[in-house]
């Protein structure tokens, strides 16, 4: 009789521990739960309102006329593209900016100027539109991760300061889950050999969004997409779809990292541990990334005996998926001495300050900001 009720009893305890697990609230790691500082001072006047994005997302791209590699910068057309998604790249910046700004210094006029930019383009709906190519969808994956990403800081912080400000941060919210839905929408379905970075950083996007608004379906879509670009990462750590890059094969290796290491953090904080998926493949493409950066000859040989171009590699920003690599993982201690070095990391497309929420306690003087790929 014993034996026959053992089995019960165990699946009983498992799907408890599971629909515990489905109801409990999305939380980002505990580095975003941190205080704010206060300090005295008056905040800067607030900047007027970047002009909300609500018209067709159809840009050129930057590599316009490339081939297939799509590693050729199109002059001409990068400058199109800049001018024609600066709003977009205005309150992406601006609010990153603010954020870090009221979190180091607790100047009301930071957080309202913030909430202002964010809630203005929240009531026009902005970022929403269904007519759209690659160049604009991809706008609208990165600015949700951006915003997403910095407004966590304000919504997890333990001095709560959205507290005072109930109805934009609900108008916020609901935007947010908008423009992650159609993010989903964007980038669900791809064929194997299309998908590529871009998909790992409209899986960030969901993924910030749903722990900001607590939707489930949004951190699941993003895990999902985790699954898949883990299982593209081949046994010696290459992804197959960023060697198509040729000679920009390992840096966007490199770019591939910070979205997947941000996806492995949130979900290990939501007792997901991603860490063991593909047979490691996560640590495997970090790993064969920092050799490639020290001897690329196997991303040249792999890539087509292209020679690599370094060029964004030499950016310190570029690693700011060191942060969140070495809160996964046990960094040996000539590479943590290496992330002081180069930190810390103030990447924008991350939420901001990426080292303060990962490591707060390094107090290295210098700083630097990601710049758009």
């Amino acid at each position: 009789m014993k034996t026959r009720l053992v089995l019960p009893c165990l699946l009983g305890s498992l799907l408890l521990s599971q629909a515990i697990h489905a109801a409990s609230a999305l939380v980002p790691p505990k580095g975003y739960y941190a205080a704010v500082d206060r300090r005295s001072g008056e905040a800067p006047a607030c900047p007027t309102v970047p002009a909300p994005y609500t018209g067709e997302l159809i840009f050129r791209s930057k590599y316009e006329g490339s081939d297939s590699a799509r590693a050729t910068l199109n002059e001409e057309s990068e400058k199109a593209f800049r001018t024609k998604t600066a709003p977009i790249t205005e309150i992406e910046r601006g609010f990153s900016r603010m954020v870090m700004r009221y979190m180091e210094k607790g100047r009301s006029g930071d957080l309202e100027c913030a909430l202002a930019w964010l809630d203005a383009w929240a009531e026009d709906g902005a970022l929403l539109s269904t007519e759209y190519n690659h160049t604009g969808k991809s706008m609208r994956k990165w600015a949700l991760g951006s915003l997403a990403g910095a407004y966590l800081r304000l919504k997890f912080s333990s001095s709560q300061p959205l507290a005072d400000y109930p109805e934009q941060a609900r108008r916020i919210e609901a935007w947010f889950a908008k423009v992650g839905q159609q993010v989903v929408a964007d980038w669900s379905d791809l064929p194997l050999q299309q998908t590529n970075n871009h998909s790992y950083w409209a899986a960030w996007a969901a993924m910030a969004a749903g722990v900001a608004t607590d939707r489930r379906d949004l951190f699941d879509w993003a895990v999902g997409q985790f699954h898949v670009a883990a299982g593209q990462v081949d046994p010696k750590g290459f992804l197959p779809n960023e060697l198509k890059r040729r000679q920009r094969a390992l840096a966007y290796h490199n770019y591939s990292l910070p979205p997947l290491m941000m996806i492995a953090a949130f979900a290990q904080a939501n007792g997901v541990d991603l860490r063991g998926d593909n047979d490691g493949a996560l640590g495997r493409l970090a790993s064969n990334v920092l050799a490639g950066v020290e001897d690329p000859e196997p991303f040249a040989a792999r890539a087509g005996d292209e020679d690599q171009d370094m060029e964004d590699l030499e950016t310190d920003a570029k690693f700011s998926w060191l942060e969140p690599y070495c809160a996964l993982y046990a960094c040996s201690p000539a590479l943590r001495e290496r992330k002081a070095e180069m930190g810390p990391f103030k990447n924008f497309r991350l939420g901001g300050d990426v080292t303060r929420i990962f490591d707060p306690d390094e107090k290295s003087p210098r700083s630097t900001v990601g710049k758009r790929d």
